[in-house]
C-alpha cells in the first residue's frame, strides 16, 4: 500500500478536495482527511486495474502484483478501500454521513466504469456514446466527487455542491479524452509513458471509434486488421493507426470533443454562485490540465 501510494502521479483529485473547500470559505485543513480517501481510492483501482490488465509498470515502476504476487495485489487493494473509508470517521454526523454517501455512489459508478471498459476489449460494435459513458463512470465521476466532497467538508449549499460535482465531471470527461489523444499525440519525452500504449493494446477509444465512423471503406478495413494484430507483431503498427488517425479526421475531431466538454465545464463554473477571483482558480486549473503534455 505505502509503495503503490508513493509512486507518485499528479494527485489532481486530493488537490481538487482541497481547493474546493478553500473556494467556498473553509480551511484546506478540514479537507485533508477527505482529500487522502479520495487518493487512496484511486489507488486502489490502479493497483486491481493493473492485475486485470497484467500491467507490468505503472507510473514507470513495477506493478504491485508484479513486485509482489497477484494475492498481495487483490488484498492490498482491498486495504486501500477500506482504509478511504476509514478516514471519513474523523468527520461529525452529518458532514461524515454525506462524505460517506458520495462515496459508495462513486465507488460503484468506478467499478462499472471497469467493467464497461474489460466488456469493450470483446466488443466489435462499441458505439461512441458507449465510451463516453464508460470514462465519465471510469473517471469523470471521481473528479466530481473529488470537488463536491470539499464542498460537503465546507457545509455550502445543496446548489454549489451539485454544480461543482457537474463541473468536476465534465472537467474529468475532457481529461481522459485528452489523456486519450496525448497517448497517441503526445511527446515521450514528457509524456511520462510509453507512445501508442493504447493502440499495442487495441483499445476502443474515441480516435479509433471516431475513425471507423469517418473512415472510408479501404481505410475503415486496415484499421480494423490492425487492430486484430497483437504484440509482439506491432512493428509499424503505431504509425499505421497514427496515420489513418489523422487522415481520417479523427484527431481533430477528438480536439474539438475536448474543447466541447472543457467550454461546458466552464458554463456550468460561471453558474456557482462564489467570486470572480474563486472562479478564475477554477477556470485556470482546467486549462492547466487541458493543456498539459503530461
Amino acid at each position: 500500500m505505502i509503495y503503490i501510494l508513493n509512486l507518485g502521479g499528479k494527485r489532481l483529485r486530493p488537490v481538487l478536495t482541497l481547493m474546493a473547500a478553500e473556494i467556498f470559505d473553509c480551511s484546506h485543513k478540514k479537507a485533508l482527511d477527505a482529500a487522502l480517501a479520495i487518493e487512496v481510492f484511486h489507488n486502489f483501482s490502479l493497483v486491481h486495474d493493473d492485475i486485470m490488465d497484467d500491467a507490468p509498470l505503472r507510473r514507470g515502476n513495477v506493478t504491485v502484483h508484479e513486485k509482489w504476487d497477484i494475492n498481495t495485489g487483490i488484498l492490498s487493494g482491498d486495504a486501500m478501500l477500506i482504509n478511504a473509508y476509514q478516514l471519513f470517521e474523523n468527520y461529525d454526523g452529518p458532514v461524515f454521513k454525506e462524505l460517506a454517501q458520495l462515496f459508495s455512489r462513486t465507488a460503484i459508478k468506478v467499478c462499472e466504469g471497469q467493467q464497461y471498459d474489460v466488456d469493450f476489449e470483446a466488443r466489435d460494435n462499441v458505439k461512441i456514446g458507449e465510451y463516453l459513458k464508460m470514462i465519465e463512470y471510469k473517471t469523470a465521476v471521481l473528479v466530481g466527487a473529488s470537488l463536491q466532497m470539499g464542498a460537503i467538508v465546507a457545509e455550502t449549499t445543496g446548489e454549489c455542491k451539485e454544480a461543482v460535482y457537474e463541473f468536476g465531471k465534465l472537467l474529468g470527461i475532457a481529461f481522459q479524452l485528452q489523456d486519450d489523444y496525448l497517448d497517441v499525440f503526445g511527446d515521450p519525452e514528457s509524456f511520462g509513458k510509453q507512445i501508442g500504449g493504447d493502440i499495442i493494446e487495441n483499445k476502443k477509444t474515441f480516435l479509433y471509434l471516431t475513425a471507423l465512423a469517418e473512415a472510408d471503406e479501404l481505410q475503415g478495413r486496415q484499421l480494423e486488421h490492425l487492430y486484430s494484430i497483437n504484440p509482439p507483431e506491432t512493428s509499424g503498427k503505431i504509425s499505421a493507426v497514427k496515420s489513418i488517425f489523422e487522415s481520417s479526421g479523427a484527431s481533430n475531431l477528438a480536439r474539438k470533443e475536448i474543447e466541447k466538454y472543457t467550454t461546458l465545464a466552464f458554463e456550468v463554473l460561471e453558474g456557482i454562485d462564489i467570486p470572480a477571483h474563486k472562479k478564475e482558480l477554477l477556470r485556470n486549473f482546467g486549462l492547466l490540465l487541458m493543456n498539459r503534455k503530461v
